[in-house]
């Protein structure tokens, strides 16, 4: 599973989960060479005593020693010293994703800020099965809030518009997010059938964060790596991950479950880019090409025609300009998709001239 790649110089620990202090550990590694960063830290609950059930059955809560602060102020600095070694690892156009309860997100949002990150959004995860509020005092706790940030304000982070719209059935993507809770045969048990790990987040979770955020190939980091979600949905969805944990149980725990994955294959990996992202093609590339001939007849949805000039443009009437000018002005409209309106005729078949245009772009990629 192990592979170190050669970077500037430095070994980079790919598909490795390295033992250790996150702080310690982040601060050793090469800087800037890291795309992406999730971090699921403890929440510091503040938990003063057992939770019970009305039946007096024992809630299993999260009372492990690594949530355990001995005030704000230490956890405020357990939250800046691990955010400073996050940033130092970014590349510039590298981004964040933190996910809290109200018990220690505000906190995180604001050492962000302090710190240069530059907030994108904040996603609510409303949790469309979560744990009853037991002592009826409180409103049910349904939501987590996750903090999505690039390094530095102005950075081109990476955002996969069209696949998240694509992903939520052709709807943009909002930033309230309803998913299930880690349950059933996805939430991983100990030796003793208990829960490996109080916190295991849903692969689902994970999934929608990378398909959105990062790219395959990409090197995404996991400081708080735990029972290795962020490392089975990346070595699944053809990302290099680098995961850190101080605790042997759950270090082997995630081993056993990253044996099991398989990386999905090239075709599989593949996501809908946003048109703006696609190579720039002019349509004088057509004409120099051949692909279509000056004086060759062009035709609209309507039956309208325009000729195409030898310099790339059209002629229609006593109008002449490109293909989105000339398609414009026969419609009246503002603006025009030149490459969408417009046809050419083949075998007595009209064919739309964004044929040709894709056949370009094919041969760039």
């Amino acid at each position: 599973m192990t592979k170190r790649t050669e970077v500037a110089g430095h070994n980079l620990p790919r598909n490795q989960i390295i033992a250790g202090d996150c702080v310690e550990a982040m601060n050793a590694l090469p800087e800037g060479l890291v795309d992406l960063i999730f971090a699921d830290p403890p929440y510091n609950l503040q938990l003063k005593s057992d939770l019970h059930r009305p039946d007096n059955s024992k809630v299993d809560a999260v009372d492990d020693h690594w949530d355990q602060f001995d005030s704000f102020a230490a956890y405020d600095r357990f939250t800046r010293n691990w955010l400073t070694a996050a940033r130092r690892l970014l590349k510039p156009n590298g981004a964040i994703w933190v996910i809290g309860s109200y018990h220690n997100v505000f906190r995180m949002g604001a050492e962000l800020q302090n710190q240069g990150y530059w907030i994108l959004n904040d996603v609510v995860w409303r949790k469309s099965n979560p744990m009853p509020n037991f002592r009826g005092k409180r409103l049910t706790n349904a939501h987590e809030t996750l903090i999505w940030a690039s390094r530095a304000e102005g950075a081109r982070y990476t955002f996969n518009y069209e696949a998240l719209k694509a992903l939520n059935e052709g709807v943009q993507m909002r930033s309230d997010w309803v998913l299930p809770i880690c349950t059933g045969h996805e939430r991983l048990k100990d030796g003793n059938g208990d829960k490996a790990h109080p916190t295991q987040k849903p692969e689902s979770l994970l999934h929608r964060i990378m398909v959105g955020t990062t790219n395959p190939g990409d090197v995404v980091l996991d400081p708080f790596f735990g029972t290795g979600t962020t490392g089975a949905v990346a070595k699944m969805l053809g990302r290099d991950f680098i995961g850190i944990e101080r605790e042997a149980a759950y270090r082997e725990v995630a081993e056993r479950r990253l044996a099991r994955v398989r990386r999905l294959d090239r075709s599989a990996l593949e996501t809908t880019k946003a048109k703006r992202a696609e190579p720039r093609v002019p349509f004088g590339q057509l004409v120099e090409r051949g692909m279509l001939r000056p004086g060759e007849v062009l035709v609209s949805p309507r039956g309208q025609t325009a000729k195409v000039r030898a310099d790339g443009t059209l002629v229609a009437s006593d109008m002449t300009g490109s293909i989105h000018q000339v398609g414009a002005a026969l419609e009246g409209a503002p603006s025009c998709n030149g490459w969408t309106y417009w046809c050419f005729k083949r075998d007595g078949k009209k064919v739309p001239i964004d044929v040709l245009r894709q056949q370009i772009r094919a041969e760039m990629t």
